[in-house]
């Protein structure tokens, strides 16, 4: 039990009591965040912290955070926010002092000393000490050794097929981030540079399996690289460039025991960018999103997948490439072109796990889209589990997998089961937009709208990669038009179809967002361009798979496919 400015907090009943003792009424996610309050002595907790304790494995908008922060001060009457107070530099506090209440509980009675038997003589005899090595009684000793030999027996026979990181924990490699060079001459310059170099170190610090090393200014003179590089495994090194047109920001991961070069990626934006957070974003998640994935893949290599005799070691990375390259304009034939070069690139390379996963991804696409008929599409989920299932036991913290399984399980409309995926793979690289939109498109069938916006709107932030742009760009027109917000929608649509013309969704939400804010020409031509791209369409097959979606999601298509029927999609 917890007091604080009059309140109890009663963390065993999981219970907000007011002055009176009157129980408040508290979501379990308000309730989680008063807890970590109150037993945080004080301190300042950031947002993040707060979203990852009270959101765990689960990507979600600051909206969130503030529904929670605004129900607290409703419950605790603090309309002036002067016990939940908003630190400088963003984190929140509960500024009054918390103290434990005393236990209560009615006293054990001790006994009468007429009521304490004396133990018979056999049993006293069983209870004296037996002769004992190291503080053990013979039989606890015996007991001990056998099952040491037994745990080692056990390592022995298992040590053949359990990867060493099992048996003994490494120590997470460690990359220091140098402070990226700028011109010295251009104060304009430096700090930008100063500020890709700190959004650089946040992000990889975000990485789960590795420990980032922060650059260290050294003092007047000194060498500003040299306390940071010490002990490294990896180095982050880069230079940002300015000319009349762009920015442009390279960078590599370096070896730093050989010096060896592991990744080089560079990024550009443009130099009149008016919205500098938005130049700088952009430059880090352009830069951080492929290194993020080489090292990625670095790490994973630990874990080798099979190769089948005669097999090219970089022929898979290749055939993925070139696949994924192909469906950059997302249409039918694009799809199935990617489809075959993958199943034939398998074929020559049956035991190949990544061109497997690969296959598995951009079939869910196709699923996604309804381009297998229903008997292909259950054929077509069997293979994908089975194959997905495989690889998370071989490599549960690749990207490429964690991506794919992502994929599979929104497909499958296993919505909750995906932001939990995806955002393991956020875990992995923080500038995917390929799972952001994932996540995004979970959260707009749980019927979370406000925070798939945000999440749309964070990819679209990042722009990474590029190939998936046109994704989030529908996913945030969708969530607008969803909302009832047909004129925010249009322009999010009108990119995504200037990016990838040939889906046909696309179109038939375009049409809705027309006919909704009154132009009712524009939504005949976009209706006819979608029913063109994908002829047989009807009110009936419009939308997307909607097992396991929410109420709130469910009525709000409704009110969408009403607007596509009103700009006119065939009723049948």
């Amino acid at each position: 039990m917890l007091r604080f400015a009059g309140f109890e907090l009663d963390l065993q009943r999981a219970e907000l009591r007011g002055p009176e003792g009157t129980p408040i009424k508290l979501r379990p996610k308000t309730f989680e965040m008063l807890r970590l309050f109150a037993t945080s002595g004080g301190r300042v907790l950031s947002k993040q912290e707060l979203m990852e304790a009270v959101w765990p494995n689960v990507h979600v908008g600051e909206d969130s955070l503030f529904q929670c922060i605004r129900e607290l001060r409703t419950a605790l009457g603090d309309e002036r926010r002067q016990l939940i107070k908003l630190a400088s530099g963003g984190g929140y506090l509960l500024a009054t002092e918390v103290e434990a209440a005393p236990e209560s509980g009615p006293a054990q009675a001790r006994p009468d000393a007429d009521e304490v038997a004396a133990p018979p003589p056999a049993e006293v005899a069983a209870a004296r000490p037996q002769r004992a090595i190291f503080g053990l009684s013979r039989q606890a000793t015996v007991a001990a050794v056998v099952g040491l030999c037994v745990i080692v027996m056990g390592l022995a026979v298992a040590a053949p097929v359990l990867k060493p990181d099992l048996l003994f924990r490494r120590t997470p490699p460690r990359l220091a981030v140098m402070p990226i060079a700028g011109d010295r001459n251009d104060p304009r310059g430096a700090a930008m540079a100063a500020e890709v170099t700190a959004r650089l170190t946040d992000g990889f610090a975000k990485i789960q399996n590795i420990s980032v090393v922060a650059p260290r200014m050294a003092a007047r003179g000194g060498d500003s690289t040299a306390a940071s590089a010490a002990s490294s495994d990896y180095e982050l090194r880069g230079e940002l460039e300015r000319s009349d047109k762009s920015w442009t920001l390279r960078a590599r991961i370096i070896k730093a025991a050989t010096a060896e070069v592991q990744s080089v990626v560079a990024a550009s934006v443009a130099a009149d960018e008016a919205d500098a957070q938005l130049a700088q974003s952009r430059l880090v998640a352009g830069v951080g999103h492929g290194l993020a994935r080489r090292l990625n893949e670095i790490l994973e290599s630990r874990a080798p997948r099979p190769l089948a005799a005669g097999a090219s070691a970089g022929g898979d990375k290749v055939a993925v490439e070139q696949a994924l390259a192909s469906i950059n304009q997302t249409t039918r034939e694009r799809f199935g072109a990617a489809q075959a070069m993958l199943q034939k690139a398998l074929s020559d390379d049956p035991d190949n796990l990544d061109i497997a996963v690969a296959l598995a991804s951009l079939q869910m696409r196709g699923i996604q889209m309804v381009w297998f008929s229903p008997e292909e599409a259950v054929a077509v989920e069997a293979r994908a589990n089975a194959t997905l299932e495989q690889a998370l036991r071989s490599k549960p913290n690749s990207i490429p997998v964690l991506e794919a399984t992502c994929r599979f399980l929104s497909a499958t409309n296993h919505f909750v089961e995906s932001l939990v995926t995806c955002a393991k793979a956020l875990s992995f690289d923080p500038w995917n937009g390929s799972a952001l939109y994932l996540i995004g498109l979970g959260q707009v069938y749980l019927g979370r709208f406000d925070d798939a916006l945000a999440t749309f709107q964070q990819a679209d932030r990042y722009d990474t990669p590029p190939a998936s742009r046109w994704t989030w760009l529908l996913g945030a027109g969708m969530t607008y038009a969803l909302m009832g917000r047909f004129e925010e929608a249009l322009p999010w649509l009108q990119r995504s179809i200037a990016v990838t013309p040939g889906t046909g969704r696309s179109h038939f939400l375009l049409a809705a967002a027309y006919q909704r804010s009154g132009r009712t020409e524009e939504a005949r031509a976009a209706m006819q361009e979608g029913l063109r791209l994908r002829p047989g369409t009807t009110k009936r097959n419009v939308s997307p798979p909607m097992k396991n979606a929410s109420p709130v999601c469910l009525a709000a298509w409704e009110r969408v496919v009403q607007a596509e029927v009103d700009a006119g999609l065939p009723q049948q």
